[in-house]
């Protein structure tokens, strides 16, 4: 009797391909700053009592984060796209930017020169925030040359003597805000146009990669030592149409803690 062959085994399944966008968020967003939930047409954000361990760069109960409100997405009008989906080819936010800033944090005294006329405020009292009077008028015309459609802003100072100031600069086209900042407001470097109250800015390499959102194009400075009255941070956030700008200043030196959670939960606002 012919001997039988021995059975031969069922092939391995192949491995599952993975989609890297979604590994590289997973990946990413095990440590996000903020913590989202879908609300109907709106999504609620639960920022306030998501674990320190889980947040980049926080880690203990005295890192010194700030203790911000539930956020809600600004409500777009019906059938509009995000500003990042396939075919919404110009960037555009459709929600109202005013919509979008991101709302003080517990204990924090409002800032009222930001507060603009209904909700848009005046170019000059943005321009303020730069040190030379040549460099404001510069910008000036070039913010008008562009096509700036408005200004929504906002501002704080914490009980530590914090002051936080965050610009939404509204465009046409995203098109319009990537050459602005790249080129000529907020090259890698440094920023082009000093701000008030410092005498150098250097690229903030400690800024953690994982705050950061794929779609937003960030530029990021801090001012090194020896600074002086105060330190100046720098955040220049490329969102589709909108150029964000945040700043945050403080007397002997301004934490790097609050900058990184204010940066990362604005960002998470545009995108």
């Amino acid at each position: 009797m012919p001997d039988t062959p021995p059975p031969v085994p069922d092939p391995l399944p192949a491995p599952l391909k993975r989609d890297r966008r979604v590994l590289r968020a997973v990946l990413r967003w095990t440590a996000a700053v903020a913590v989202f939930a879908a609300v109907g047409s709106a999504t609620a954000y639960g920022v306030t009592r998501v674990e320190r361990t889980d947040i980049p760069g926080l880690a203990t109960e005295t890192d010194g984060r700030w203790d911000y409100p539930a956020i809600t997405a600004a409500p777009l009008p019906s059938g509009s796209p995000g500003p990042f989906a396939e075919e919404n080819k110009a960037g555009a936010h459709y929600a109202d930017p005013r919509d979008l800033l991101l709302p003080a944090p517990e204990g924090a005294k409002a800032d009222k020169a930001l507060r603009g006329k209904d909700g848009w405020l005046a170019t000059d009292v943005y321009l303020k925030e730069y040190r030379e009077q040549f460099d404001r008028d510069e910008l000036r015309q070039m913010l008008v040359n562009e096509g700036l459609r408005h200004i929504a802003a906002r501002g704080w100072t914490t009980p530590d003597g914090t002051h936080t100031r965050i610009y939404l600069l509204h465009f046409d086209t995203a098109a319009v805000v990537d050459e602005l900042q790249s080129l000529h407001i907020a090259p890698f470097i440094k920023s082009a146009y000093p701000v008030r109250g410092t005498d150098e800015s250097v690229p903030d390499e400690d800024f953690p990669v994982k705050a950061q959102h794929d779609d937003l194009t960030y530029s990021l400075y801090t001012e090194p030592e020896p600074y002086g009255a105060e330190q100046v941070r720098q955040a220049y956030l490329g969102a589709g149409d909108v150029l964000a700008v945040v700043l945050q200043s403080r007397k002997g030196g301004a934490p790097a803690v609050p900058f990184q959670q204010t940066v990362a939960l604005q960002s998470r606002l545009l995108a």
